[in-house]
């Protein structure tokens, strides 16, 4: 019955720096602009298979946690860098001061946090191959080679 997750919204400030930000940094796609609501809606990668919804709340903003899906090797390799030229601070689950990417074993996946200008939490996410070690917890993806390795 259900396929996927289509549309999620979050409560943004300033809908006009909301819009850029995700627009010229993160790289979605402007769908619908209604000043009189005031609400925009982007998409989220290509085929318009799923929607952001950025709605104006002037006061009593409530942050919001979602994920974006990216390949292993960007998150891996280019996601810190990414997100620091963007003035972004990038963090992992634990909030241990490491801005590496951690896996969440469970899953299996690889993910890193950062936060959005009002502060909702953002992850870059990617589904690692094999079965989930809910044991493990959550480790470094170091960690998560070494013992694919064994």
């Amino acid at each position: 019955m259900i396929t996927g997750l289509y549309e999620t919204h979050i409560q943004v400030s300033d809908l006009t720096k909301a819009v850029q930000f995700y627009t010229e940094i993160l790289g979605l796609q402007l769908a619908h602009y209604d000043e009189t609501r005031p609400i925009a809606f982007l998409w989220i990668g290509e085929g318009k298979k799923a929607m952001l919804g950025l709605w104006e709340q002037k006061e009593s903003l409530q942050t919001r946690h979602f994920a974006f899906t990216c390949d292993i090797e960007f998150i891996q390799q280019h996601s810190e860098l990414f997100l620091k030229n963007n003035q972004l601070q990038p963090y992992n689950f634990l909030k241990n001061g490491s801005s590496a990417p951690m896996v969440f074993a469970w899953m299996p996946a690889l993910a890193i946090y950062f936060n959005d200008p009002d502060g909702n939490q953002l992850e870059f996410i990617s589904l690692l191959e094999g079965n989930g070690q809910p044991e493990l917890g959550v480790l470094s993806y170091d960690q998560w080679l070494e013992l694919k390795k064994s």
